[in-house]
Parts: C-alpha cells; sequence; structure tokens
C-alpha cells in the first residue's frame, strides 16, 4: 500500500498547533500577565480538542483503509 507524500491531516495538526502557539504569545505580549491567562487557557482548551478531533479522524481513516484491504484481500481470495 503505498502512502501519500502530503498528508492533510498532519499538516492540519502541525498548522493548528503552530497557530495556538502563536495566538499565545500574542495574547501575552498584548494583554498582559494577569488579563491574558484566561484567554491562553480557553486557546490551549480549544488546541487539545482540535487535536483530540485529528486523532480520531486519523483512526477513522485508518480503520477505513483497513477495512478496505481486507475486502479486497477476501475477494482475491474467493477468485478461483
Amino acid at each position: 500500500m503505498a502512502h501519500k507524500t502530503f498528508d492533510t491531516l498532519r499538516a492540519l495538526a502541525i498548522g493548528s498547533q503552530a497557530l495556538g502557539f502563536i495566538l499565545i504569545i500574542t495574547l501575552e505580549t498584548v494583554m498582559g500577565g494577569d488579563a491574558a491567562r484566561p484567554w491562553q487557557g480557553v486557546t490551549l482548551g480549544a488546541m487539545v480538542a482540535f487535536a483530540l478531533a485529528l486523532a480520531v479522524a486519523r483512526l477513522y481513516r485508518r480503520n477505513k483503509a483497513r477495512k478496505a484491504m481486507a475486502r479486497r484481500l477476501a475477494e482475491h481470495d474467493d477468485e478461483p
């Protein structure tokens, strides 16, 4: 089974984490320490939720591909 050279889910994960960290640093710079803390927590929570959603999507894709491969192998075995 050939692997794609560009993984969309991986690119989304890297991009979202980079954007989140940039936002956290920007909040600290613009708002100051104590005022930024709640918003930084919200940002971190959103980053974790997005990462979990991407992990579930990756698991779903992997299982779907595994079932399709098993189905193809079963069809191939049934042929005379």
